[in-house]
């Protein structure tokens, strides 16, 4: 079994001990085993048949024998015992955002509710209302979730649909007759998630490449095949389309397919302007001459605009800033020179800080924040102030070693209700680096939160606000919060937002990181990993910062370390 296979059955334990009222350090426990075992960088069947699964932070004696018990029989009297004691379908109720272990029992042991369309029912007809904690607000929030959970259902994140597309793009260009072979569509615009993956080719044997994909090792099932295109379905349930088209007709098969709908819409009405229609195969005169576009900047010259970058193409300003000369020189992966978000062993994450250096000087970055949770964040291990003391020798020794490459000694602070920090000031004046966030408490009202996230930036040691509308991708809605007003206040105490790499954030999004880098707030990438091969998220960080415009001047890891360290002594 894997890790990610075992991981879940210990987070599927905690949930119905939690709807069983069972001790909360109890489930605590299990959630942190569920933690550890699902970010471990070894395989925890080696580790199982090698005797060392209480190498694993967070696995003791007991645990060990449960995973033993799971990779002997390849079942847990435990688990067994509790699926019995609590339908399948309640467990269902979780995936709906912001209804927890507790919220589902309740539905079930009031209501008799066991599936999503139970609850989305009983919503509707204002009956959960009634029931004991809840009250319009909360059934409020249950039926927006489960909208959410409606419109994120056929979408899959950002992270899962790029590597799947590599590797079939890789498959394809093996091909002799396949040229050009690139992904469209959504994800080509990186967006946070996408539908279907649209893969394009040019060739002038169409066919050869189309048997080439539904041929491929990936593909399971040909739902459609042509001598032009073919839809795939992937092992892992994923839909894959292809187009094929000659190489003269490339540069706008290109262009139509990565869209959006709205930014295409927009070129196709400049185009009648120009007395021209545009289409997928180029551009039509009204005498019937065609111009073929065998490129994509082609089809944006044709029209008198620059080409425009696809994380762009969302009819947000952005051919009226081609036109006018005005497109941002978008920020490049090359220009990254480090990671200002890493958790290290010394709370919830699983590397060394030595490990984390390494594997960012590998990646050529200059630099690497660690920003260790802090003790309000008990679930994490958060550290007192003696145990961030007592790491900065380790990142002494770290520096020492690796010098000139910097460890940069961080925090992330958690934000109290009251918008205090869980850290004195003396402590935080200690650090090269504060990064604040809030983690409970995520549905106080809007008024309440902004004024809480407000407070911690006039603290001068508060350098960065991590993920600071809190949403989940398809877990959670972004926070109730006055997001210009936070903006605002960011400018002017000169306090950095941060644009979470993690898959299941990517927050910052687009929008929220161009509203912020037009009123002067420069922003941050944190990969927010948890183990040193976690860093590599920092992509899709990246791609969020993109999407909102960002230039390299906008962003803190693109600053060589000495500007980067000038800044924060100012901000302090």
């Amino acid at each position: 079994m894997t890790n990610s296979e075992i991981a879940q059955i210990f987070y599927e334990i905690a949930d119905m001990l939690e709807m069983k009222g069972e001790d909360r350090y109890r489930v605590l426990a299990y959630r942190r085993a569920a933690d550890n075992i699902k970010h471990n960088v070894q395989d925890v069947t080696d580790l199982w048949r090698e005797g060392r699964l209480e190498e694993i932070p967070g696995i003791g004696k007991s645990m060990s024998a449960k995973i033993d018990e799971i990779l002997r029989t390849g079942r847990l009297e435990l688990y067994d015992q509790l699926r019995e004691e609590i339908p399948g379908g309640v467990l269902s109720l979780l995936s709906i955002p912001d209804v927890g272990p507790k919220t589902a029992w309740l539905l079930y042991e009031r209501l008799g509710i066991t599936s999503i369309a139970e609850v989305e029912e009983a919503a509707r007809q204002q009956r959960i209302r009634q029931l004991p904690g809840m009250g319009a607000k909360s059934e409020e929030r249950v039926l927006r979730g489960i909208e959410t959970l409606h419109r994120l259902s056929t979408r899959i994140l950002l992270s899962t649909a790029l590597p799947v597309a590599e590797e079939v793009m890789a498959g394809l260009r093996e091909c002799p007759q396949a040229k050009h072979v690139t992904a469209a569509g959504s994800l080509r615009r990186r967006k946070p998630t996408v539908g279907d993956i649209d893969i394009l080719a040019a060739s002038d044997q169409p066919e050869r490449v189309v048997d080439s994909f539904v041929h491929l090792p990936l593909v399971a099932e040909v739902q459609a095949m042509g001598d032009t295109k073919a839809t795939g379905i992937l092992e892992n349930g994923l839909q894959i389309d292809l187009r094929v088209l000659p190489e003269s007709h490339y540069g706008s098969l290109l262009q139509y397919f990565t869209g959006s709908k709205e930014h295409n819409v927009q070129l196709r009405e400049l185009a009648l302007k120009h007395g021209l229609s545009l289409s997928e195969y180029g551009f039509a005169r009204p005498d019937g001459m065609a111009i073929a576009c065998p490129e994509e900047e082609g089809v944006y010259r044709a029209l008198g605009l620059a080409w425009i970058p696809p994380e762009l193409r969302e009819a947000a300003g952005e051919i009226e800033a081609a036109k006018e000369g005005r497109l941002p020189h978008l920020i490049e992966p090359g220009q990254i020179r480090g990671d200002l978000h890493v958790h290290s062993n010394w709370s919830d994450g699983v590397s060394s800080i030595e490990e984390i250096a390494l594997a960012a000087r590998e990646q050529g970055y200059e630099y690497v924040a660690i920003a260790d949770h802090t003790r309000g964040l008990g679930i994490a291990r958060g550290l007192t102030a003696e145990q961030v003391r007592e790491r900065q020798k380790e990142i002494d020794a770290v520096n020492r070693k690796l010098a000139p490459f910097r460890v940069l000694a961080g925090v992330e602070v958690e934000i109290k209700a009251d918008g205090s920090l869980d850290l004195s000031d003396e402590v935080l004046a200690e650090l090269d680096i504060v990064v604040a966030a809030v983690h409970s408490g995520l549905r106080q009202d809007r008024e309440r939160m902004t004024r809480r996230i407000v407070a911690a930036m006039r603290n001068p040691h508060v350098d960065i606000i991590a993920h600071p509308t809190g949403r989940i991708i398809g877990e959670r809605e972004p926070c109730a919060l006055d997001f210009e007003e936070i903006v605002a206040e960011a400018a002017k105490t000169g306090t950095m937002l941060e644009v979470n790499a993690q898959p299941n954030r990517l927050d910052l999004d687009g929008v929220h990181v161009r509203h912020a880098i037009q009123e002067g707030v420069m922003v941050t990438l944190g990969s927010d990993a948890h183990r040193a091969e976690g860093m590599g998220s920092l992509v899709f960080g990246l791609a969020m910062a993109r999407r909102g415009w960002a230039e390299a001047r906008d962003v803190a890891n693109a600053l060589p370390l000495e500007e980067l360290l000038a800044r924060l002594r100012k901000r302090a």
